[in-house]
């Protein structure tokens, strides 16, 4: 596989997990579901499930998505996750404004 795929996992506490792979979508969500490993930040927030993933063709480019992500409101990336970008430039717009 070529590229890299970024996902997102929403979490039993209802937070918001966001990583990146180069292997299918599929194994990488199987291991949070299975807390391969204990150190990972769905361990204790599992069961988890996958609630959006987009590939990219160069990994340059899902790197910074992902840290793009990472640093979005919850209001952000559930816009996001829907497809509602009209949303997510108007929520852009107030990321400046106090209390936004």
């Amino acid at each position: 596989m070529d590229g890299a795929t970024i996902y997102i996992l929403e979490c039993k506490d209802g937070s918001y997990y966001t990583g990146i792979t180069r292997r299918s979508v599929e194994e990488r969500v199987s291991e949070h579901v299975k807390g391969v490993c204990a150190d990972c930040y769905t361990f204790n927030r599992r069961p988890v499930r996958l609630v959006f993933s987009e590939h990219y063709p160069r990994i340059v480019d899902a790197i910074a998505a992902e840290r793009r992500i990472k640093g979005w409101s919850r209001a952000k990336k559930e816009a996001n996750m829907r497809g509602d970008y009209q949303s997510l430039v108007e929520l852009a717009k107030g990321a400046g404004k106090k209390g936004a």
